[in-house]
């Protein structure tokens, strides 16, 4: 594991769906087998961490919301 460089934050874990929260994860189980996984983590200064899924068939990404619904139209930047 990489050391964060930001003082006083753990970096995130290796097994991404550590970060997630029970409503989370359960969304995320419930999309798996319609193409959606867990692409990556974004943790913003100041924010919670923004967990981004993709879908393999058409690649659209979306973010699961802290309640476990799936933010389709997301204000996020990706880069």
């Amino acid at each position: 594991m990489v050391r964060e460089r930001r003082a006083g934050v753990l970096p995130i874990p290796d097994d991404l769906k550590e970060v997630l929260n029970d409503a989370q994860l359960q969304a995320l189980q419930a999309i798996d087998g319609m193409g959606w996984e867990l692409q990556f983590v974004r943790r913003p200064l100041f924010q919670g961490v923004v967990p981004v899924i993709v879908n393999s068939e058409d690649n659209s990404r979306g973010i699961l919301e802290e309640n476990g619904e799936i933010n389709m139209l997301p204000n996020t930047a990706v880069r």
